[in-house]
């Protein structure tokens, strides 16, 4: 193993935490909000509230090797539960707070824990839903204060540390003798995947596994020595928030910020300015989206001054970042914009927003340009669950748009005959807990393979072309990727997120789910009657508009990329309604079978739907 990463000086993620609170003792290690206050933790604080969890953990007979469940929204009970776990040498099993209660039974009864860590009572009512499947759970631990059932013992959080009871230096001596029996290659964490197809499978990462690649991805930004405010929203139950947000955080002595939810995301950047944020491509999208809306409403010279400079900004991005040329005079010209326009929108997010880390799906190019012209730079990287995640990276010193970055120190990556990306490295998992079949489909020669197709060009950035399995192979044979071209048609104004269909088919089709605040701005522009949005989206004057919009993509696409026809839905695809993995990916499978005949109908030859006609593209 490279000599920088050997040296490390801690083998565990709890030893991390200890060596952070001897280096960072009186830094801030963690705020949250707690009765409408923002309240804060220390690094010692913060180190003393994970042993008190532990000798809890202890007390109630966990050890080596068991596992324990959370079920919560990101917060900072997760993180103490989470390093309790660990210092217990037992193995952390994160559930995503928007599971259902068949979702959750699964992860339980698969994983075998016999304690489960919840926030609240919805995610307690959950547990009971499914309790007859869950004979060996035991008790939960809770967050928040809440009287459970007979059947299920509920304790709180402070219950479990005996919080009154600092730790004694006995205590903690023998806590820090647990952390110093962890190994590297011990396992650390069970993470069930989301499961855009198939059943979850519990992928197996090591401590090891998440601390080199933390440590890598920091190199890689050159950050880890650098203290930063990150703001935490995405799941921490999903791996990209768990490395980059969470374990790199603390591995660079920051501070982590958890958001009130997602909601709030916004409101809470202006509140803590944070100065990094780890996030998937949707929300930039939105941010992309809403400055556009507000540049539309402007007067024509402010909109031109507008695009003026975004103009100057794209060719100083290039030129500084990519072509690492002297900016010369254009470094002028750009200033000049920043005081005028973009330090503006940076308020926005707080003002000191250094960066954004974007991962979990396809950053759309032009959204990516973008950020880094009104100077956040967004580094797209690339990995799954099964990699800890980052394989690949995008820097300040190392920047292809459109590309997700050149792989991590240690990491090899080559293509299979077919494209399809093969990965080889430390951070690679063990396997998938309890089935031996899809290790071994997923792992051949020390190579994983991962089931995406992507190009390597000669400087050695990863282009990812799209999932393996996603790829539509139409009637006519030709292999079409669906993300780019539902990338582009949610940068049009009118379109909130779409997904493209025709495998074995004649033709692509979409479903489409309009901006609900623009869509409802066309129905006043043209005085449309209508009693709901079911019926705004059935106007056949609404309808021409989006088939026009649809058709100005079409005119720049080969005639086999064409979408002929259409769907206008009434609303978004969500988490909740199933179409959305819990860090915004399109489950294709289940979208495909929730609009089935609505779909079908669109490859109806005896009649044809009612947007075909004002589909210019049908005639291509």
């Amino acid at each position: 193993m490279k000599k920088e990463v050997a040296a490390m000086p801690y083998v565990s993620v709890p030893g991390m935490l200890r060596w952070g609170a001897g280096e960072f003792r009186d830094r801030l290690a963690t705020t949250y909000k707690k009765d409408g206050r923002w309240q804060s933790l220390t690094y010692g604080q913060f180190y003393q509230r994970v042993l008190m969890a532990a000798r809890g953990l202890r007390k109630l007979g966990v050890g080596p090797g068991d596992k324990v469940a959370i079920l919560s929204e990101n917060r900072v009970g997760w993180i103490i539960a989470d390093l309790g776990i660990l210092t217990a040498r037992a193995i952390s099993v994160p559930i995503y707070a928007t599971n259902t209660p068949e979702q959750v039974a699964y992860v339980l009864e698969h994983s075998g824990a016999r304690i489960v860590f919840v926030s609240t009572r919805l995610q307690y009512e959950k547990l009971m839903a499914v309790r007859e499947r869950l004979p060996q759970l035991e008790m939960v631990i809770a967050f928040e204060r809440f009287i459970g059932d007979r059947s299920l013992p509920v304790f709180h959080l402070y219950q479990l540390s005996e919080i009154s009871h600092p730790i004694s230096a006995e205590e903690q001596a023998e806590l820090e003798a647990e952390i110093d029996r962890i190994g590297r290659d011990d396992l650390l964490t069970l993470i069930y995947t989301s499961g855009t197809t198939g059943a979850p499978k519990g992928v197996m990462l090591t401590h090891g596994n998440f601390l080199v690649d933390a440590w890598l991805g920091l190199d890689r930004l050159q950050g880890r020595d650098k203290q930063e405010t990150f703001l935490s929203f995405l799941p921490l139950s999903h791996v990209l928030e768990r490395t980059a947000g969470y374990y790199a955080a603390l591995m660079s002595g920051s501070r982590i910020v958890f958001a009130e939810s997602i909601d709030k995301v916004v409101e809470n950047m202006v509140e803590v300015k944070p100065t990094a944020m780890v996030s998937v491509p949707r929300l930039f999208e939105k941010i992309y989206s809403r400055i556009y809306e507000n540049v539309h409403l402007m007067s024509p010279p402010k909109r031109q001054l507008f695009h003026r400079a975004i103009e100057v900004g794209r060719e100083y991005v290039y030129r500084r970042y990519v072509e690492r040329r002297p900016a010369g005079l254009l470094r002028a010209r750009y200033r000049f914009y920043d005081r005028l326009i973009f330090s503006k929108i940076r308020q926005k997010f707080g003002g000191n927003m250094r960066f954004f880390i974007s991962g979990g799906a396809p950053l759309d190019k032009t959204i990516n340009e973008f950020m880094w012209i009104i100077g956040i730079p967004t580094f797209e990287g690339y990995g799954l669950t099964e990699t800890s995640p980052a394989i690949t990276l995008n820097s300040l010193d190392q920047i292809r748009f459109g590309s997700v970055g050149r792989p991590l120190d240690l990491t090899e990556v080559k293509l299979a005959e077919d494209g399809e990306l093969l990965v080889r490295g430390p951070q690679l998992m063990k396997g998938y807990y309890r089935n031996e079949q899809a290790t071994a489909e997923a792992m051949k020669d020390g190579w994983l393979h991962t089931g995406d197709i992507a190009r390597i060009d000669e400087e050695g950035y990863v282009y990812i072309v799209d999932r393996k399995k996603e790829l539509i192979v139409t009637a006519g044979g030709k292999n079409i990727a669906p993300q780019p071209l539902e990338n582009e048609l949610k940068l049009d104004k009118y379109i909130s997120q779409a997904f493209v269909y025709g495998d074995r088919k004649p033709y692509l089709v979409a479903l489409i789910t309009p901006n609900m605040e623009r869509l409802i701005e066309l129905g006043h522009q043209k005085n449309l009657d209508y009693f709901d949005v079911e019926e705004l989206v059935a106007n056949e004057k609404v309808r021409a508009v989006f088939a026009e919009r649809i058709a100005q993509l079409n005119a720049k696409l080969p005639s086999y990329e064409t979408i002929k026809k259409f769907v206008l839905l009434p609303r978004d695809f969500s988490v909740e309604g199933g179409e959305l993995t819990p860090t915004l990916k399109l489950k294709r499978k289940v979208i495909y079978e929730k609009y089935r005949e609505r779909i079908e109908a669109l490859y109806d030859q005896n009649g044809q739907s009612a947007n075909s006609k004002n589909q210019q593209g049908d005639r291509q």
